[in-house]
């Protein structure tokens, strides 16, 4: 799948001063290499992919696409994993946001999430701090 050009300030990777904590998962890579295609597609709601997503589309599919099966919606996600501390996320890790989990993004590196925001708008790169955290999960 070839990137289109100018994908505007997203950067690739942590840089040379990554934090030398330990790499994601083969799973958790595969889904946040799902979760990057996904870029530029639009929000729908109820959508799971693979042309349109909603918040928890977007994370179920791309882990699906790594072969592990969350539930379909971010309340359901906030409990497929483990919780971990927000400096110790890593790329693969859920974002669940706002106390009510109501929307959930996937942590991907460098301080961002890539997330399906609201109708209207197409999935893209956020600062991971774009609203309150509930929890990071890692499945």
């Amino acid at each position: 799948g070839g990137r289109a050009a100018g994908g505007h300030g997203a950067r690739e990777g942590g840089g040379p001063g990554a934090p030398g904590g330990p790499a994601p998962s083969p799973r958790a890579a595969a889904a946040v290499a799902a979760a990057r295609g996904a870029v530029g597609a639009p929000y729908a709601w109820g959508q799971a992919g693979p042309h349109a997503f909603d918040c928890s589309g977007l994370t179920s599919w791309a882990y699906a696409r790594a072969g592990v099966f969350l539930p379909r919606t971010s309340q359901g996600q906030l409990h497929a994993g483990r919780h971990v501390p927000l400096e110790q996320a890593l790329p693969g890790d859920l974002v669940v946001y706002r106390s009510d989990a109501s929307h959930v993004g996937m942590y991907v590196g460098g301080g961002q999430v890539v997330h399906a925001p609201r109708p209207g708008a197409q999935v893209r790169y956020d600062p991971v701090g774009m609203m309150p955290v509930a929890a990071v999960v890692r499945p």
